[in-house]
């Protein structure tokens, strides 16, 4: 008896699992995740997950102290004001691109290229890629490219370090096939794509703008090929008009990531509410370096960017604005803290004002250095000189039309173009331009100063500072990578050399 009911409960349970089997996908599948992933959603991640990295950290700490906009009495977040190394700040941005940005445009790109009719989408997915990848190489030099963000199609868990010379060759390529293969009569991103609504012309010119700020950044390890690349960018059309300025818009809320990063995390780390200039929890301020180049040319943009807590309000007069010396470590009074200029929290670090990733400011001032170089004849490099600072004087209207400044016949007067300077002379002009009009965007500001020199900086020498009393040339890779992928940046180190500050990566060797 007890051996047929064994087989009776076997016989049960074995039709209870031929009925199971039937419905085994079904019962086992989560009904919360996406077996195919929607290209727009991901796109649009990986345009907020692209700005919103690490901003504070390295775009101010790092960069932004480095090229002397910004600058702080504390040790511990004065590593780009004093040349200090802290793994914190430095592997940061790095540690962030790889498992967000960079591996959601890669999905993106994955999931489009079998399709035709999605091809628009694809091509503006291969541009965004490209901008990511110059962002991270102009930083640390060699890095993971052509492995990177292949662990599920390719299981490859440990990439390859590519040179910075393969990666800017190729970035450039894919800059140019991917403007080339834009068409305006097939479907685009709309509005999941927060920078130009999927608007294909202006990625176009997005592409042909950033062609030519990286064909430029080559002028000094290569001038033949850098002026290749500035030609072609030039003769497909770069941005030219404010209307077709790459900016990103953002909102207060509801939730942080709708949040403009240079405000949002500047002001959650370090100028916080209820500071009033006075209890900055690192002690952030601009720069004198900068706020006295502003004063001393009476540019009219300082009251746009700079203000002084007076109570609880901000002053953005000229004459009240006033820099903090970079490296130094003497800590000042609240009181006289106070009466130092920081960002205007009204316009550059406004929780909802907009982001310029790339715009005619930047690009006719890159057509005047062309100019300058005999590679461009069309105008004048006078002429785009001063077109370039009136774009960047209109441009301060992207916080609202009262900031916009519609005249700039005084300045240009009181600052003329040096038509019979040498070429040095011009180009300290057109890059200190270069400096004051990609104010916030410190990391592009960072790697334009070290390829042309300008504006010329006063290095600071800091009691026990990495670098000899030099400005940095990069940041060191992320530590973790020494763990995790040590025999691939071994190599890396080994060719393009010393994992250090003073390293200068391939674009710019003397």
């Amino acid at each position: 008896m007890k051996k047929i009911t064994i087989l009776y409960i076997a016989g049960i349970l074995l039709g209870s699992m031929s009925s199971c089997t039937k419905d085994f996908e079904e019962i086992n599948t989560n009904p919360n995740v996406v077996d195919k992933p929607n290209p727009n959603y991901i796109f649009s991640k990986a345009q907020l997950d692209g700005l919103n990295n690490n901003y504070f950290f390295t775009n101010i700490l790092e960069c932004g102290g480095m090229i002397q906009h910004y600058a702080t009495y504390k040790e511990a977040s004065g590593v780009g004001d004093k040349y200090l190394s802290n793994e914190v700040y430095f592997s940061a941005y790095f540690n962030q691109l790889y498992p967000t940005a960079l591996n959601e445009t890669e999905i993106v790109i994955n999931a489009l290229k079998a399709n035709p009719n999605d091809s628009n989408k694809l091509n503006i997915a291969r541009i965004w890629k490209a901008y990511l990848y110059h962002k991270a190489t102009d930083l640390y030099g060699d890095i993971p490219y052509s492995d990177a963000a292949k662990a599920i199609t390719s299981q490859v868990f440990l990439p390859k370090y590519d040179t910075q010379e393969f990666i800017y060759k190729d970035l450039l390529k894919e800059l140019d096939e991917a403007a080339i293969a834009l068409d305006p009569a097939k479907p685009s991103f709309g509005k999941a794509d927060f920078i130009y609504d999927g608007d294909v012309a202006k990625w176009k010119k997005f592409s042909y703008s950033l062609m030519l700020r990286l064909g430029l950044r080559l002028s000094k390890v290569d001038p033949a090929l850098s002026k290749t690349w500035v030609t072609k960018a030039i003769a497909g059309g770069v941005i030219l008009n404010g209307s077709d300025n790459a900016i990103m818009d953002y909102t207060d809320g509801p939730n942080d990531f709708n949040k403009n990063p240079v405000g949002f995390d500047a002001r959650r780390q370090d100028f916080t509410a209820g500071s009033y200039g006075q209890k900055n929890v690192e002690g952030g301020k601009l720069s004198k370096t900068f706020i006295d180049l502003l004063k001393n040319t009476a540019d009219p943009r300082i009251s746009v960017y700079s203000g002084v807590w007076q109570g609880t309000t901000q002053n953005t007069s000229l004459a009240i604005q006033k820099g903090f010396p970079n490296g130094t470590k003497t800590a000042p009074t609240a009181t006289e803290q106070g009466t130092y200029s920081e960002p205007n929290q009204s316009t550059v670090f406004k929780y909802d004002a907009p982001l310029v990733l790339l715009s005619n400011a930047e690009t006719n001032l890159y057509l005047a250095e062309a100019a300058a170089r005999g590679w461009y004849t069309n105008e004048t490099d006078k002429d785009l000189y001063e077109k370039g600072v009136k774009a960047s004087f209109l441009n301060m209207g992207i916080y609202g039309a009262a900031y916009a400044i519609t005249d700039a016949t005084a300045y240009l007067t009181l600052n003329p173009y040096n038509v019979a300077g040498s070429f040095e002379a011009k180009m300290n002009q057109i890059h200190t331009q270069i400096y004051v009009a990609l104010f916030v965007d410190e990391e592009e500001v960072y790697a334009n100063w070290r390829r042309t020199g300008y504006p010329v900086l006063v290095p600071v020498n800091f009691p026990g500072n990495v670098t000899n009393g030099t400005i940095p040339r990069r940041l060191k890779y992320s530590t973790s990578e020494y763990s995790v992928n040590s025999a691939n940046l071994a190599e890396a180190v080994k060719r393009q050399g010393e994992d250090s500050f003073t390293t200068r990566m391939w674009w710019d060797k003397q």
